[in-house]
């Protein structure tokens, strides 16, 4: 909310500094971003009278001017073809800045020393626009210069040197969208007296209220409407007043009557809109939905189409606005139009945002009503806008207001206790005192020990609400530092949390680091992983920033292998990365939302890295979460990864996650010439079979056999599906099974493998004897053989 001080001084009086007034404001909760001053960059420009000419010795088209610039008379020369003797202009003296980095120096035409410059509008940084008096070539030239003094600054007159000053407003103070809000804000903060404009219309004798009918079919969406007829109405450029209000608040002035809208828009916070009367079927303003298909022109020459969820405006025929967005261009006001229809109303905030947003259209008056707006001060702004027709000469006001307000905002009443609200802030104020804030702030206090709260006001509903009031008015910097009384209580990781957190620890510990990237990605990614699955019906997002970012991922792959391809291409010789990410996918029906999966990945890369090293991660993590029935099986789905060298994750039957190399074609995409492996686990699974609470069992009382198993099989054959055969032949008394050696070489035969294991055995009731164990060797080498057709190896 952009307040300039010279208006907001029309309201109230302000004795403080800038640097005061601001942070006094913000202390008491209308918090200032910024303060600009309009033309500042503008310096050293003088009102100036021409007093003497004369021709240029050496040049035709230059003028040498005498100017009056009250201390002294100075020498200009100039080119200027609309300037005569007794014009009153602004003068740029040396020394001075204008515009676009312009600097002003003395200097020497053609031989005749020049003093300064006379400044056209665009000199100054303002337009023809803004001052349509101003020559379409030229200097401008004073109007009216009876009450000016020579020599003193001219930026005033251009509305230029306004203090502007800028709030951060909550959403909950709506009232302070206006100026008059923030004015009555500062009343309250300067303990100042407050100044309602005072308000007075001239009317004619002809009543207003008989030339037109206004209807509201949805109270629930349209509160309040309410409208005045103006005719004989001359549509024209605003007086110089009014256009530097607008100018200083940062509005470009249009036309008397689209600047009467926005001066209240600014000054009340409550929109407005002029009809044109006449272009207006059957002297109808009917409040009411849309019909589906319905289509209406706006005033920026679009053509929407509507449906049943939308509030417009319509006449007997048809729509002419979309009610809190934006008019039509069938009854907007022209140079031709004669009479008009004022109309101030009421909407209701959620109908105005979703219709807005539906739309895609964004317009000042939406911008206030989504915030809420008091139904209360239309009457007060509409009696305004007929003022300032008469002020500005616009038209004649008819007499009588249209007014069709079927539910009123009734203020409510709150009782307080003064000493609830001094314990609950921890001051000691009187009742007087307390009293007195509650008048600053504009609520009403009655005998019974209660307030009525202005409807301006609807975040006020409690006796906590009264006491924040009290505590901004008073001071927040005045209430003494107290330790909190409640109770304290001692926070606490969830059980998901300590899992995720060991599940971190456990990764750092194998020589990875974390890193967070992006959920959004593009659609290319699929091509790019070579993805020719489910994994490619990915959620779109609606409004991406690009096709970059246009789809929710689907895997944490693309994002992984981007990061180490950053390492790599930093000549980082080897890198270990982990993320605990989302992934999203899209939901089943349109009534449920996408689902979101949480995902513990892990990519690594290096000269000496191979399959088992990102196994080994792995078998480190079902270790730390203590994992009970996990195992490996190949994956030869997934494009991306190697068919030969990728496993699934399992516990019990569940898959958990993939493992093992990235296909050596994906990799040529992300500018690798090495060999990358990575793991992307799913995190709720992880958790479920982690078993962080561990049984301790007594050492065993007798002692253990070990024996070394080599046997020769397949090449193609897993060692994993070996291992589950051992563990079932050798029974209960094998105790541990472990893989200690794979060969493939010059002793063993194309296409095969030697591969060792180690056994253990042992009894819990016995010592066990050699020929126990040998005979759960021998079970075990049948079942390898009958199964892996594995010869013992010599």
């Amino acid at each position: 909310m952009n307040v300039p001080m010279s208006w907001l001084k029309e309201y109230v009086n302000i004795d403080a500094d800038i640097k005061t007034f601001v942070d006094k404001m913000t202390l008491t909760g209308s918090k200032v971003e910024k303060v600009e001053e309009s033309g500042k960059d503008i310096t050293n420009v003088v009102v100036g009278k021409v007093v003497a000419e004369e021709k240029h010795p050496d040049a035709k088209r230059l003028r040498v001017m005498k100017c009056d610039i009250g201390a002294e008379v100075i020498q200009i020369v100039t080119a200027a073809t609309n300037l005569q003797v007794g014009d009153v202009v602004p003068v740029a003296l040396a020394g001075a800045d204008l515009a676009n980095g312009l600097k002003i120096k003395k200097s020497n035409l053609r031989g005749v020393e020049s003093n300064g410059m006379f400044c056209s509008v665009e000199e100054l940084g303002l337009s023809k626009e803004q001052f349509p008096d101003a020559p379409d070539d030229g200097i401008y030239i004073f109007l009216n210069p009876e009450n000016m003094k020579l020599g003193e600054d001219a930026k005033p007159y251009f509305g230029l040197g306004e203090q502007v000053v800028e709030y951060e407003i909550t959403s909950n103070r709506s009232d302070c969208f206006s100026i008059l809000g923030i004015a009555t804000e500062v009343a309250a903060t300067f303990d100042t007296a407050f100044m309602f404009p005072k308000i007075e219309v001239a009317e004619t004798k002809e009543d207003g209220t008989k030339l037109a009918k206004i209807a509201i079919a949805s109270p629930e969406l349209c509160n309040r409407y309410a409208a005045r007829i103006i005719k004989n109405v001359k549509v024209k450029s605003s007086p110089k007043w009014l256009q530097d209000k607008l100018i200083s608040a940062g509005l470009r002035p249009i036309n008397n009557i689209v600047d009467i809208t926005n001066f209240l828009l600014l000054e009340f916070g409550q929109p407005m809109h002029a009809f044109d009367y006449d272009k207006l079927a059957g002297a109808e303003i009917n409040v009411r939905l849309a019909k589906n298909g319905e289509e209406m022109t706006t005033l920026l020459g679009d053509t929407i189409k509507l449906d049943d969820t939308m509030l417009i405006i319509a006449d007997a025929a048809k729509p002419v606005a979309v009610a809190g967005v934006m008019g039509g261009e069938d009854t907007k006001v022209t140079e031709e139009t004669t009479t008009i229809l004022f109309e101030c109303a009421n909407f209701n905030a959620f109908s105005v945002r979703q219709t807005s947003k539906k739309l895609g259209i964004m317009s000042d008056a939406s911008k206030k009503y989504v915030k809420g707006i008091d139904p209360e001060i239309i009457s007060c702004a509409l009696d305004r806008a007929a003022q300032l027709i008469n002020m500005t000469e616009a038209g004649d006001v008819l007499a009588g207001v249209i007014d069709i307000y079927p539910v009123p905002r009734e203020p409510i009443t709150i009782p307080y206790d003064v000493e609830w609200i001094n314990s609950f802030l921890g001051i000691k104020i009187s009742k007087a005192e307390m009293e007195a804030i509650f008048r600053r702030v504009r609520f009403v206090v009655n005998a019974d020990g209660t307030v009525t709260i202005p409807t301006t006001r609807p975040d006020v509903t409690m006796k906590a609400d009264l006491a924040e009031e009290v505590a901004r008015i008073y001071g927040y910097d005045k209430i003494p530092v107290t330790l909190e009384r409640a109770t304290p209580t001692v926070g606490g990781k969830t059980y998901e949390q300590k899992v995720e957190d060991k599940i971190k620890e456990t990764l750092r510990n194998c020589g990875a680091y974390g890193i967070r990237t992006y959920t959004i990605e593009s659609p290319k990614t699929f091509d790019k992983l070579g993805i020719d699955s489910e994994l490619r019906d990915a959620v779109v997002i609606q409004n991406p920033l690009g096709e970059d970012f246009s789809i929710m991922r689907t895997t944490t792959a693309n994002a992984m292998l981007n990061a180490l391809s950053l390492n790599n291409s930093k000549r980082n010789e080897s890198a270990a990365l982990y993320e605990i990410g989302k992934v999203f996918f899209k939901a089943k029906t349109e009534l449920e939302l996408p689902s979101e999966v949480e995902k513990v990945t892990v990519g690594l890369y290096g000269p000496e890295a191979d399959f088992f090293d990102i196994k080994g991660i792995a078998e480190t993590l079902i270790k730390a979460l203590n994992i009970k029935d996990a195992s490996y099986d190949r994956n030869q789905e997934l494009a991306f990864m190697h068919p030969g060298r990728c496993a699934n994750l399992l516990v019990g039957n569940k898959i958990v996650g993939f493992l093992g190399e990235v296909h050596p074609e994906v990799l040529k995409s992300y500018g690798f010439s090495q060999k990358v492996y990575i793991m992307e686990l799913d995190l709720r699974t992880l958790i479920d079979v982690a078993q962080t609470e561990r049984v301790y069992k007594p050492l065993p009382k007798f002692p253990s056999m070990t024996r070394d198993l080599a046997v020769i099989v397949s090449r193609e054959e897993l060692v994993g599906d070996m291992i589950k055969l051992i563990n079932q032949r050798g029974g209960k008394i094998l105790v541990g099974t472990e893989l200690f050696d794979v060969y493939e070489g010059e002793q063993v035969e194309t296409g095969q493998k030697s591969v060792a294991f180690n056994l253990v055995f042992r009894a819990k009731d016995k010592t066990l004897t050699d020929e126990e164990v040998s005979k759960s060797i021998k079970k075990i080498l049948n079942g390898l053989e009958t199964n892996f057709a594995a010869k013992l190896r010599a």
